[in-house]
């Protein structure tokens, strides 16, 4: 999701490179889910976010559209986020305790709050947003120990190949007049990156397959590639 807001207003003025220190740590939030409530459709989830969710709930995409996810536009692109529910507009994995229940595998976004992500061509840095955390005693941390994920590296990758590919789809959508095609090519990607289980080898090895197949599908080469 691009966001149309000035750095300096939104955070400390920093970028972060991920063995960068940065004030962060929530202290395992204990005693506050603020940032589980009232977050609307935001929550954007990412295939590695549908592909553990499915795994470690035993849910397959449909079944968690059912009670856990649901679909929006998003710069003229499909795609699933967390859905919020009850009379707080909470996340549904919240426990009663205000608790996440899925913290071992919750999605990206939250294993990044309160950090962002800022991108600069092929590469991106963090940047700490300071009004979006209520907890004042964070602690510092290294900015990739914070987003708590294996293989960080071949998690970068997969986020910026991601990224890239999201962009070009976007422009794509600007510039397309048919409205028939452009939501049947959505659906489109919703089963080949969503939908449609990964096996149970290298996820990383399968998603670059599936973006390179897409690619060739639509006609859109890679930005280092043109």
């Amino acid at each position: 999701m691009k966001r149309e807001v000035c750095l300096e207003e939104i955070s400390d003025g920093r970028l972060y490179g991920p063995n960068d220190l940065v004030r962060a740590d929530c202290r395992d939030c204990q005693g506050c889910s603020a940032c589980c409530q009232g977050m609307g459709d935001s929550i954007l989830l990412d295939p590695l976010d549908l592909h553990r969710l499915s795994v470690h709930l035993g849910k397959s995409f449909a079944e968690l559209l059912d009670d856990a996810i649901e679909l929006h536009v998003v710069d003229g692109l499909i795609q699933p986020n967390l859905r919020m529910d009850g009379e707080k507009e909470q996340c549904v994995f919240l426990s009663e305790a205000g608790r996440c229940s899925i913290h071992s595998f919750r999605p990206g976004f939250c294993r990044l709050f309160p950090l962002g992500r800022y991108y600069e061509g092929n590469s991106f840095r963090y940047f700490l947003q300071i009004h979006e955390c209520r907890k004042n005693d964070r602690a510092k941390i290294k900015a990739w120990k914070w987003l708590d994920v294996p293989d960080y590296k071949g998690y970068e990758t997969f986020i910026l190949t991601w990224h890239s590919f999201l962009m070009d789809l976007e422009q794509m959508a600007e510039r397309c007049e048919d409205e028939a095609a452009l939501r049947q090519w959505n659906l489109e990607l919703l089963n080949r990156f969503y939908a449609t289980p990964y096996g149970a080898g290298d996820f990383y090895q399968e998603f670059d397959a599936r973006v390179q197949k897409a690619r060739q599908d639509l006609g859109i080469g890679r930005k280092e590639d043109n």
